[in-house]
């Protein structure tokens, strides 16, 4: 990924948030020359640097996965167009955006007690926000029809592109203007940006 330095983020505890808080990624392999993607939710374990997930077994995807020596997953933050009639001085149009790259040994999962493990911890990350959460209770049979996989993560590239390279009146104008719009994904960019300060990295 195409990371200037001012928008570099190598801090491994920041990184390890980022992804848990946003943890719908979009897992790459290529077979034969030709991209395949798959948009699913993951588990990331910081400390023995592994990603846990599972697929579909009737997604192609898990057949190229078993026979690929590398995967990347993308995890995208929040992210928002910046006109250039928020800065003080005259500039062109871009677009700020957080993401997370992951790079990866993928190991298929043959257990079944290692694949109900992933299903049961995504199901108590997600439903914890409700008043009375769904136990996870369903015929073991169904695990049948996905497919647990684990990434062995040997690389991450964090990318936070967030007007480190402006000044702090033109940072202070685009929160500013962001949060003016009112639009979700604008005020969750503004958020973020507020929170984390040009000097981070």
């Amino acid at each position: 990924m195409y990371t200037p330095r001012a928008f570099s983020v190598t801090d491994a505890a920041k990184l390890a948030a980022f992804i848990r808080d946003n943890a719908f990624g979009t897992l790459v392999t290529v077979t034969a020359g030709r991209p395949e993607a798959s948009h699913i939710p993951f588990l990331f374990d910081s400390e023995s640097g592994v990603l846990s997930a599972h697929l579909a077994a009737a997604n192609p995807q898990v057949r190229r996965l078993a026979d690929v020596d590398e995967a990347l997953v993308m995890f995208q933050g929040p992210h928002g167009y910046i006109s250039p009639s928020w800065y003080e001085s005259s500039d062109v149009p871009t677009w700020n955006y957080t993401t997370v790259h992951v790079y990866g040994r993928p190991e298929i999962l043959d257990d079944d007690a290692e694949v109900r493990a992933i299903v049961d911890s995504l199901t108590r990350k997600y439903e914890a926000q409700f008043d009375k959460p769904w136990q996870p209770a369903y015929d073991a049979r169904l695990l049948k029809a996905i497919v647990g996989f684990r990434i062995h993560v040997a690389e991450i590239q964090g990318k936070f592109k967030l007007s480190q390279n402006r000044s702090m009146q033109d940072r202070a104008n685009v929160i500013r203007e962001l949060q003016k719009t009112g639009r979700e994904s604008d005020v969750a960019l503004a958020e973020f940006m507020a929170n984390f300060g040009a000097g981070d990295g």
